[in-house]
């Protein structure tokens, strides 16, 4: 097949040996079959920005650092440097992730690295010795279903155990690999701590899950492990061993919208006051 461009350096600089095959290509990269030694991995190529589908990136970076603050000045004001920038936090997030979700047992491709944009990581193989399939492509019992859900519920929670949540989980992004389920595509990972849209994402995380799994086994149709889990992590009593029950009651107590505005409203004379007082002492220490 035709080398793509991207992979050129890998092969020059005996990174690869050989690139086999496209495996398959999404919204936002490429991934190929290269051959490394005596084994074959995969090699992963992010398309530019312009031509990802993730429209909103912005709000999956929120929380992330930047390496200092000339690289945040460039970020913001979208400049050439600002963009490479952005890439490179792109890719390397990606690979951060491996790293710190296969340590926290989270069935992850093994990472090799970041070679000039390009991803090298383990191929993960099915059953039958070939690349695994997604799990949007596979047949599964009731049995199947009940477990996976299981296994990948259990994922979740160790992802954010960590305080990573993945943010882009679906039928698409889970392989069926030979020991099961294996979580992948993760340039987009959140920090839950530093992310307004942290629960919003793991619920869909989550309820992805659920839709998958419940159009073979329905019973998970009515669970609730996304507020669940939240509030375990909220209360800082989430674990990896603590039992779920995929229930949740929540409060239907109506806001008391007007007590909370009193409370607002009594700040802000509270506020007003002390701002009087400090400006009356400031003018009262001025010489006559």
């Amino acid at each position: 097949m035709k080398i793509p461009k991207r992979l050129e350096p890998l092969l020059e600089d005996g990174i690869i040996d050989s690139v086999t095959r496209q495996l398959q290509s999404g919204k936002e990269a490429a991934v190929y079959v290269v051959q490394c030694g005596e084994g074959l991995r995969c090699a992963k190529v992010y398309k530019d920005a312009a031509k990802r589908s993730f429209q909103k990136a912005v709000e999956y970076r929120e929380g992330r650092k930047s390496r200092g603050s000339r690289d945040a000045r460039a970020t913001g004001r979208r400049s050439r440097y600002g963009r490479q920038i952005e890439e490179a936090a792109w890719t390397n997030a990606e690979v951060d992730a491996l790293y710190k979700l296969s340590a926290a047992g989270v069935r992850v491709p093994t990472p090799y690295g970041v070679y000039d944009g390009v991803l090298v990581m383990d191929l993960v193989l099915g059953p039958d010795g070939l690349p695994a399939p997604r799990l949007a492509d596979v047949a599964m019992s009731t049995a199947e279903a009940r477990e996976w859900h299981a296994f990948m519920i259990d994922q979740i929670v160790r992802m954010l155990c960590i305080g990573l949540i993945h943010g882009d989980l679906s039928e698409f992004n889970v392989l069926l690999g030979e020991a099961g389920p294996v979580v992948i595509d993760l340039p987009q990972a959140v920090y839950a701590a530093g992310n307004n849209n942290a629960f919003r994402m793991l619920e869909r995380d989550v309820n992805n899950m659920r839709d998958t799994f419940g159009r073979v086994a329905p019973e998970l149709l009515d669970s609730e492990y996304a507020h669940e889990i939240w509030a375990l992590f909220e209360q800082g009593e989430l674990r990896v061993d603590r039992p779920l029950t995929g229930q949740f009651t929540h409060d239907e107590s109506a806001a008391d919208v007007d007590a909370v505005l009193d409370q607002i409203e009594e700040a802000r004379w509270e506020a007003e006051a002390r701002a009087l007082g400090r400006a009356e002492a400031d003018a009262g220490d001025e010489p006559g």
